[in-house]
């Protein structure tokens, strides 16, 4: 049988292969991207309710009405946008399956597609399975863009920008700036936008998370992608959404309908009530600061360096003091001899750019942290 792959250097996940390291070694699993405490009761409690009262066939293609309604309220509240939840929201299996249908209405062949390393590992995948050619550009050392070099990459061929913030690996954010220089490049060269925002909640020190939603002339060229999972820390129940103006909707919806038709009905309706209540969201930037200032203090004395974050659930620690060994290497040792899971950061890279630079997930409990600082502290 002739099996020719679209992608055939794509393997196994890093998530994958670290965690299955983590259950294998017994070690704490700080590089999954995934909380290791209970969700809200109440949340619980609501799909149970939803079960019980036999809504558990299919949803609308472009999810609950009584959901659309709700994000569109929260977006409105959030980043002062009109969204229409009728043309302009449509609920997906996760964020990954926003990106993914966004990328098949949209990227034909030869369509070129802007995104910055270290990136999430589903763009440039998404991207070839669609016959797109993916342009990777560096982050600047301190996880920030270079929009001038970004011009320099744009050709007659390229299509769209890949924006991340808050931005996983590294936990930087995009400032005011950042957008309205995108916003610039994108209307000079008619671009579209894709943004995933999944951490948007998780923004710390008083910043404000700059949604392209919060920029009219950018919000009309642009796919703005959230994740429930991240903001109520159940990654498991994979549901997102993404808002785009009504004619990019009406593409989406017409690849979301052939990928998962629709995604969970109780859970869209249990969450529909939850967020009825801001503060089940709006606390969350704190929430998860003390986490990230708990993880820090945890470590200090250590010989581990933190890179600033600024946003997400995840910290970058620099090893450059400890040892010279490639990252993929130490995180191999960091999980085998001390039991202790990270994530290497060249494997966000397309040149395999090695930093020295091990990202860790501070989602955890307090004693999850205590015990990740101890073994940071004695290496």
């Amino acid at each position: 049988m002739r099996i020719d792959s679209k992608i055939p250097d794509v393997g196994t996940s890093i998530f994958t292969v670290m965690s299955k390291m983590a259950l294998d070694h017994n070690a704490i699993n700080l590089s999954q991207g995934f909380p290791d405490f209970m969700i809200d009761g109440t949340l619980i409690q609501l799909v149970d309710r939803y079960m019980r009262e036999g809504h558990n066939q299919y949803a609308p293609m472009p999810g609950t009405p009584v959901l659309r309604r709700v994000i569109a309220d929260v977006v409105k509240r959030s980043f002062a946008h009109e969204a229409d939840p009728e043309t302009e929201i449509t609920v997906t299996s996760g964020a990954t399956e926003s990106i993914f249908s966004i990328i098949s209405a949209f990227i034909t062949a030869g369509d070129e597609v802007i995104m910055f390393d270290p990136s999430y590992d589903s763009y440039d995948p998404s991207v070839r399975l669609n016959g797109g050619i993916p342009v990777h550009i560096n982050m600047t050392a301190a996880f920030g863009i270079d929009w001038d070099q970004v011009k320099a990459k744009i050709t007659s061929a390229t299509r769209m920008i890949i924006i991340n913030t808050p931005h996983n690996p590294s936990g930087s954010i995009l400032r005011e700036s950042d957008l309205q220089e995108l916003t610039r490049i994108a209307e000079a060269h008619d671009l579209l936008v894709l943004s995933d925002e999944v951490y948007e909640r998780l923004i710390f020190d008083g910043a404000v998370h700059q949604s392209v939603l919060r920029y009219p002339a950018l919000a009309k060229r642009s796919f703005a992608v959230f994740s429930f999972g991240k903001t109520f820390h159940a990654t498991g129940w994979k549901m997102g959404y993404v808002v785009a103006p009504s004619i990019l909707t009406a593409e989406i919806r017409r690849a979301h309908q052939f990928v998962v038709f629709s995604v969970n009905t109780p859970i869209q309706l249990a969450i529909a009530d939850y967020l009825g209540t801001p503060e089940h969201y709006t606390s969350l930037g704190q929430f998860y600061q003390q986490k990230r200032d708990l993880f820090l203090n945890e470590i200090r004395g250590s010989s581990f360096q933190p890179i600033p974050s600024s946003g997400s659930y995840f910290q970058l620690l620099s090893y450059r003091a400890i040892s010279t060994e490639p990252d993929v290497a130490m995180a191999e040792r960091l999980t085998k001899e001390f039991k202790l899971a990270s994530i290497p950061i060249s494997v966000f890279y397309k040149d395999n750019s090695d930093q020295k630079i091990l990202r860790f997930c501070f989602a955890k409990k307090e004693e999850t942290l205590a015990k990740a600082g101890r073994i940071l502290r004695s290496i």
